[in-house]
């Protein structure tokens, strides 16, 4: 059973990596355009946001699996999970990440343009770090979210954890106790997870404080 269970994890973590890094990526713009001053760039990527947000993932993942085709062939059941949970990834964390940003006072900004900092050098020194810090719990949070919504993938086929489950329990008979297995897997993957962040932010702390 447990051997089982355990044959979906690569897909899992697989899965749930590059949907992060994917979002990560779509985050990017995106907050360049929620924190644009220019009208035009802010509702693009305040509707994209409300957009990503406003469909159920399995329904992005099954316009993906089903909807999209690259030349003669459609995208592979990974692949369209990647896509469609790294897309949605990415509206949730450039919400976050507009947030953290929010919080650097202004004066940081002020401060840093007296001491002459170009723009880039400016985020890249002073904003940026002070952001990223308050960004770490909420993007670590969503990432272990995501990491028991890539459990949606199975959906469309992946053969990640729940969906080998789901192949154990109809051939054993065994639904309750291997479900509950793979729940304890889940939590047991999360909770390293966490402590990272922790570690990450007393260290970025102590950096800051420096």
């Amino acid at each position: 059973m447990l051997q089982a269970v355990l044959s979906g994890i690569p897909l899992t973590l697989g899965v749930t990596f590059v949907a992060l890094v994917i979002g990560t990526a779509v985050s990017m713009p995106l907050l360049a355009g929620t924190l644009s001053k220019h009208r035009i760039p802010w509702l693009i990527s305040r509707g994209v946001i409300d957009l990503l947000r406003g469909v159920p993932i399995v329904v992005w993942l099954f316009i993906f699996y089903y909807g999209v085709t690259i030349g003669p062939t459609k995208l592979s059941p990974f692949g369209a999970a990647v896509l469609g949970l790294g897309l949605v990834s990415g509206a949730y964390l450039a919400e976050i990440f507009r947030g953290a940003v929010s919080s650097v006072a202004a004066g940081q900004y002020e401060a840093g343009r007296a001491l002459g900092f170009t723009n880039v050098d400016l985020w890249r020194a002073v904003i940026a770090p002070q952001a990223w810090r308050v960004a770490i719990p909420g993007y670590t949070t969503y990432g272990i979210g995501l990491l028991k919504d890539s459990s949606i993938a199975s959906t469309i086929g992946v053969a990640e954890m729940v969906f080998a489950s789901g192949n154990y329990a109809r051939t054993s008979g065994e639904g309750i106790t291997v479900f509950m297995v793979a729940a304890a897997v889940y939590i047991l993957v999360s909770v390293p997870v966490g402590l990272l962040s922790r570690m990450a932010d007393e260290r970025l702390s102590r950096t800051v404080a420096q």
